[in-house]
């Protein structure tokens, strides 16, 4: 895979698990809003303008409100960013897929400590434990997180949150991962693994 993947995959895993006030994605925000970002992403600089431009459309809603609204309630998220909710038939947190995330990383000796008693399955999460992987030269172990762990329902998730979004800049973030994680898939050296979805 390219040399472009871990500096993607931080950006967006950081900011779909961060709020955009943090520390942690508030220099994203603002390069992705107001600075000449497109020609570090490794996709075609035609798929990337429109999404610029959206990045930096105003809204009514301020944007810490749009991602609390998204990522953390109260009210039911319209696409929750956990991968057991995709795949376990009863939809709920700590599923079966989340156990056998965890499986998986005992097998591989990852330790990944997650701030607060929550599933290691984030959406953000699994992209900042993919460029990690990436960083440290664990190229197999990457490909096997991707094919197994977040591909097979990231598709529909980020389909979902982008119809409801409700906001034009984390729509336009999810549009730019639509496009980064198609373009991951169709460089990955192993088939993505086919998992029913239930949502």
């Amino acid at each position: 895979m390219n040399e472009g993947f871990a500096f993607t995959a931080r950006v967006l895993g950081a900011l779909f698990y961060f709020a955009p006030d943090s520390e942690q994605a508030a220099p994203l925000v603002t390069a992705l809003t107001q600075g000449d970002w497109q020609q570090d992403w490794p996709l075609p600089p035609g798929q990337l303008a429109p999404l610029a431009d959206a990045l930096r459309q105003p809204s009514d809603e301020p944007l810490p409100d749009a991602w609390q609204r998204l990522f953390i309630g109260p009210w039911a998220l319209p696409a929750p960013p956990w991968g057991s909710v995709w795949l376990d038939r009863e939809s709920v947190l700590f599923g079966d897929s989340t156990l056998a995330l965890r499986q998986w990383m005992r097998d591989n000796g990852i330790v990944f400590e997650m701030a607060q008693n929550e599933p290691e399955d984030h959406f953000g999460t699994l992209l900042l434990l993919a460029a990690w992987l990436a960083e440290t030269g664990r190229d197999a172990e990457r490909d096997q997180l991707l094919a197994w762990h977040l591909l097979p329902w990231s598709t529909r998730f980020l389909t979902v949150f982008v119809e409801n979004a409700g906001h034009p800049f984390y729509r336009a973030l999810g549009q730019l991962a639509q496009l980064t994680l198609a373009d991951w898939q169709s460089t990955l050296l192993i088939p993505v693994a086919e998992k029913p979805l239930y949502r």
